[in-house]
């Protein structure tokens, strides 16, 4: 059992500078403004430490005049000497501010710019993965990592990495120095920079497992607030804002807690560096000033080493801060590439198109699929929908309708089987030409934020207010936006708050027919609206679904009654279809179901709807 924290200790460690890897590999395409920020930062330490070599030279030149160091450069008089010295006073430090401006603006606009692509690339890959990640995943947790982790990993590229450059640059020129001006004194001062690396990464590597878990607290309570803000209606309504009140805290508390354990072994480390500084600093005071006294050593030296002492161990102190910044980047890093590399499952690598026009034919050939997680979903089923037909699909809920239609826009690729448009496989051909060729209205309606207008135009942003307004009125959505203040220019609100769900619906509806495709796909789209604008839909079907494929699902029966074909689906396979006539004949589940919704139920007929 005494092995496991050493173990733990060295898997934070290799995590951590594994992440570092992965972001270098992944930051390729910055390495020449990399090079040229370091190059800065490194130029600007060492004028940075010259002021203090001067300060003992001047010291040399007051004390010894005409045989000090600078007066064997050929400066005799002690007033040229000091007037050299305020030369070159000025240009060093002219020259570290120069170097300290160009640093500070070359890490900045590449933490800016490295965080700006980090967050699109991320965002861009997301967009390409299947819709069994985002079901897997929740969307606090994801924004958290494209913003928060982002915004990081842009804070230790702001100060943290310039810091830690010249902390190691500190090293290596004021020990080079110290070694030519007494290699005794340079051991003494540099004794305690083995405890204080050592400490630094004893540090590190007790500090990143806690910040790896604060990055995920901090998803924990961006998802708790993102749940709770977008369901505020249910949440007023259920007279639960106590509850979700003080599951909010419990969150935000757990953040705090692990924040607060993080903070106990980040703060311990400056006081126990500091004493080893102190030992340090004594020994180069006292050995350096009894030789300065007994004359083994120059005073200006010796000014050049006490000076130089404080230089070189006291940004050592910084480590901790550094390598707070580090762990708390690399720990968000982490989290961000990971996402980077979340495997592509529904691959779209063809860039052939639909042949165009695209007629609208849809063929299922022996589809089967199952979610991972339910292990549900559809079995062996065959469906053709000849162009221009109208299709219906009916069954009950988690029957396995919906995943057809997922299935034919490729949000998921088929365990088996295959799914064909115009007779050409959807694997074969682009996801951009096959999801232009279909136009989905789906029961959970989304309206982005923006104007009733950017909703409509949504799939075709150029389209003018005629298109639009004819794309309204055959959704019957013109009716009730005309009578609005502001007409098209109307905000719709955050996913359409300030609509009715039938509104919602109904600008949904118009959303898909702007787009004019071939094939349309209702799935429950007339769930949400009431009696009248549902018989007013149902009077504009026969329009909307001239010269083009219509795939529909619906509960209620009374809005399919004119399909070509009605496909009942029970438990992922096809159980019925004809129709409607024809399945009434039958006798079976669609026509038990029909009995049910027009109030003519005969015994038995809810039990059999129930199995």
């Amino acid at each position: 059992m005494a092995s496991s924290p050493t173990r733990a200790d060295k898997a934070s460690v290799n995590q951590s500078f594994h992440a570092l890897m992965r972001l270098l590999r992944y930051a390729k395409g910055y390495r020449r403004q990399i090079i040229t920020a370091t190059m800065c930062s490194i130029i600007n330490k060492l004028f940075d430490i010259a002021p203090e070599i001067l300060i003992g030279v001047a010291i040399d030149v007051v004390v010894n005049q005409e045989s000090s160091f600078v007066a064997r450069l050929g400066f005799e008089s002690p007033q040229e000497q000091i007037t050299i010295l305020a030369v070159l006073t000025f240009f060093i430090w002219a020259g570290e501010s120069l170097f300290e401006y160009l640093f500070q603006i070359l890490w900045r606009n590449l933490a800016q710019r490295l965080q700006a692509d980090m967050r699109q690339d991320t965002y861009e890959h997301a967009q390409r993965l299947d819709m069994a990640f985002f079901e897997s995943k929740s969307s606090g947790q994801l924004v958290a990592t494209m913003n928060d982790d982002v915004n990081q990993l842009e804070r230790f590229l702001d100060g943290g990495a310039n810091a830690l450059i010249q902390v190691v640059v500190t090293v290596v020129a004021v020990g080079a120095v110290f070694f030519v001006l007494s290699p005794l004194i340079a051991l003494l001062a540099f004794t305690p920079i083995p405890l204080i690396v050592w400490g630094a990464f004893f540090f590190q590597r007790k500090a990143g497992p806690l910040y790896s878990d604060v990055r995920e607290k901090v998803g924990d309570l961006a998802s708790r607030l993102s749940n709770n803000l977008s369901g505020i209606a249910t949440i007023k309504s259920f007279t639960s804002e106590a509850r979700e009140a003080e599951r909010l805290r419990d969150a935000s508390e757990a953040y705090v807690e692990a924040n607060r354990r993080a903070i106990k072994v980040s703060s311990a480390f400056i006081p126990v560096i500091r004493m080893a500084i102190l030992a340090g600093f004594l020994a180069t005071f006292t050995v350096g000033g009894m030789m300065a006294l007994n004359g083994s050593l120059n005073v200006g030296a010796y000014g050049v080493l006490v000076f130089l002492t404080q230089r070189l161990l006291w940004p050592l102190t910084g480590l901790a801060q550094v390598i707070d910044l580090f762990e708390r980047a690399m720990a968000s890093t982490k989290r961000i590439l990971d996402l980077l590399e979340v495997p592509i499952t529904v691959k779209d690598d063809s860039t052939t198109p639909l042949a165009a026009p695209v007629k609208g034919d849809v063929r299922f050939e022996a589809v089967s699929f199952q979610y991972e997680a339910s292990q549900v979903g559809v079995n062996g089923v065959d469906l053709h929908v000849p162009a221009g037909n109208t299709l219906a699909l009916v069954g009950a809920t988690g029957s396995g309708k919906s995943t057809l239609i997922k299935l034919l826009l490729r949000f998921y690729d088929p365990a088996s089987g295959r799914v064909l448009v115009d007779g050409q496989p959807i694997t074969d051909v682009s996801m951009h030409s096959l999801r232009q060729a279909i136009g989905l209205v789906s029961q959970d309606v989304y309206l982005f934020e923006g104007s009733i207008r950017d909703n409509i135009a949504y799939g075709q942003p150029e389209a003018d207010d005629a298109a639009i307004i004819d794309a309204a009125k055959t959704a019957e959505a013109w009716s009730f936006i005309e009578t609005l203040p502001q007409g098209l220019d109307t905000p719709v609100g955050e996913r359409g708050v300030r609509l009715s769900g039938g509104q919602r619906q109904r600008l949904s509806l118009a959303r898909a027919l702007l787009k004019d495709p071939p094939i349309l796909v209702l799935d429950e789209a007339t769930s949400a609206v009431d009696n009248e604008t549902e018989a007013a839909i149902q009077r504009s079907l026969k329009r909307i679904a001239h010269g083009r494929t219509v795939i529909m699902i619906a509960h209620r029966l009374s809005t399919i009654v004119h399909a070509d074909e009605i496909v009942v689906i029970e438990k992922g396979q096809v159980a019925e279809r004809g129709t409607h006539a024809s399945l009434l004949d039958a006798d079976g589940h669609y026509a038990a179901q029909w009995r049910v919704q027009t109030g003519a139920a005969q015994a038995g007929d809810v039990e059999a709807l129930s199995h």
